[in-house]
């Protein structure tokens, strides 16, 4: 095989891992909507959704919260909080906690549940880290914050919903960013410890 041949399938191969790249959100977003039901909506969406809802005084639901990683990834994840009472139509925030493991970067994404699905619907996130990359670097840890209400309009049978988050490695982003020299260290985050759930 010529240079000039080899060249043109390299640049090919180039090309084609590029614009993959691109459509794995789009993928992504397909995935949680067909296979698990869950509706992706940017922030700006979600701060639409909820305005004007108004908040049920007379009922409580029961939100959990659970986070994993997958195991290529070198990553602890956790929620500050286990889990907590909210009032349907009053938004909260909560926060995970990333730390990397590994002694060089790491660029990971986070795909969300809700359960049971029929909540799905009801869960409205106005700020999430979903699929954005998360770059840590060696010994980081990073807080994450989730903004959420709980739509009123949640069926009367749901009184528990669990939010769950899975971290997965982003080889291609994590190769990028150890082909690019070491900045300063980072600040880490104080990790609070997390509560039993009651």
């Amino acid at each position: 095989m010529s240079h000039a041949a080899l060249a043109r399938k390299i640049a090919l191969v180039s090309i084609g891992s590029f614009a993959a790249a691109f459509a794995l959100v789009p993928l992504y977003e397909i995935a949680c909507e067909k296979v698990f039901g869950i509706k992706l909506e940017d922030t700006p969406a979600g701060e639409r959704r909820v305005v004007g809802m108004q908040v049920d005084p007379n009922r409580t639901v029961r939100v959990e919260f659970d986070g994993t990683v997958n195991s290529k990834l070198p990553w602890t994840f956790v929620p500050q909080v286990l889990a907590m009472d909210v009032v349907p139509g009053k938004p909260y925030e909560i926060h995970y906690v990333a730390g990397n493991r590994d002694e060089r970067p790491v660029v990971g994404n986070a795909a969300p549940s809700v359960a049971p699905v029929v909540a799905s619907g009801y869960f409205v996130k106005t700020e999430c880290f979903c699929f954005t990359e998360q770059l840590l670097a060696p010994g980081e840890h990073k807080s994450m914050p989730v903004r959420f209400i709980v739509d009123p309009a949640l069926p009367s049978s749901v009184d528990t919903i669990t939010l769950s988050y899975t971290f997965f490695k982003n080889d291609a982003a994590t190769a990028r960013a150890r082909s690019v020299p070491a900045g300063p260290a980072p600040a880490t985050v104080a990790l609070a410890p997390v509560p039993a759930l009651r």
